[in-house]
């Protein structure tokens, strides 16, 4: 692969206030992780994601280098919250209560994903709010709670579209991603409503604890192999699982991975062969089938078969909180 790779900055005169929010709450919530284990890095990570938060607040303007791809279409405003709320979740400094209390700007969402914050950060407050009892986060809870609302199938508020099987699919292009971010958020908010005692209010229906991690668990059964075509969605595990994920290093022999290739003899190599990838990409999950639970195991494909890091790292998330509820 000899496209160039340049190193790019944000800086006062290019910023990139997503990029510094994103980086912040990162390394706020890695900061909590590390407190007790290694309190000189946390130190580092929390001082640092401080640091970027007020850069990034303070230089306000979207980064859209990548643009078409990864483009920020729900703005910064969710990322700086999103920064602030781990930032008041590792510090509880008022500061940061502050900016979400008063300055921050929020939004009733339908889901969650690599851009569009919302119900994350919806769902850590309402933890903060049960915890504090702290009436001006309560419209965060109520968020969380409308967020619940929209995405479980049983609800009178339930707008979100499934496929025949019973999978959430918003859209096509590695749909999997909503996938996980439901599992994900449903079996934190599960967890929460259960410590607490609490049920969700749908209009006149209520759904205890229990059924949103239901929905969290058969989504990721789903992904795993509980589904129309009884295959799993993740490289190397399960039953039948794909074995052309649209993925350059997967696709290339290690015997060939020096040739002097040429883009278009590459199509012919490597991309349009019809066979099962020579590097098993062991774990990754890929974009998933279509709205009607149908699936197309080729690395051309790549709405179907391209893996993300925004489908895997939710995944991991989702799959550790629902081992504690088995």
């Amino acid at each position: 692969m000899k496209t160039p790779r340049t190193v790019l900055q944000i800086n006062e005169t290019e910023p990139g206030t997503e990029i510094a929010a994103e980086t912040s709450a990162a390394m706020a919530a890695s900061s909590i992780v590390f407190r007790y284990v290694d309190p000189p890095y946390a130190r580092r990570l929390l001082n640092k994601a401080k640091s970027l938060f007020y850069f990034g607040k303070k230089n306000k303007g979207t980064f859209d280098g990548e643009c078409p791809f990864y483009c920020s279409f729900s703005g910064y405003n969710d990322e700086l919250l999103w920064a602030a709320s781990w930032l008041y979740t590792a510090t509880q400094d008022q500061k940061f209560r502050k900016f979400i209390t008063e300055e921050a700007v929020s939004a009733v969402v339908d889901e969650f994903n690599w851009d569009l914050k919302y119900a994350g950060i919806q769902v850590l407050l309402s933890d903060t709010f049960l915890q504090s009892n702290d009436e001006a986060l309560k419209i965060f809870k109520d968020h969380a709670d409308s967020y619940i609302c929209s995405v479980l199938p049983q609800s009178p508020y339930f707008k979100v579209p499934k496929t025949p099987g019973g999978l959430i699919h918003l859209r096509d292009g590695a749909n999997l991603q909503y996938v996980t971010g439901v599992s994900f958020l449903f079996s934190i908010y599960g967890d929460l409503l259960q410590r607490h005692n609490l049920k969700v209010k749908c209009d006149n229906q209520e759904f205890d604890a229990s059924t949103i991690l239901n929905f969290a668990k058969q989504q990721m059964d789903y992904i795993l192999g509980a589904n129309p075509l009884g295959r799993s969605y993740m490289v190397g595990f399960g039953n039948n699982p794909p074995t052309q994920a649209h993925h350059r290093g997967a696709s290339i022999p290690l015997s060939e991975a020096n040739l002097d290739i040429n883009c278009g003899m590459s199509f012919a190599r490597w991309f349009n062969k019809n066979s099962p990838n020579p590097n098993e990409l062991t774990g990754a999950i890929l974009g998933g089938p279509d709205k009607q639970d149908q699936f197309s195991d080729l690395r051309w494909t790549s709405i179907y078969t391209e893996p993300c890091t925004y489908v895997n790292s939710l995944a991991v998330a989702g799959l550790a909180k629902l081992t504690c509820h088995k």
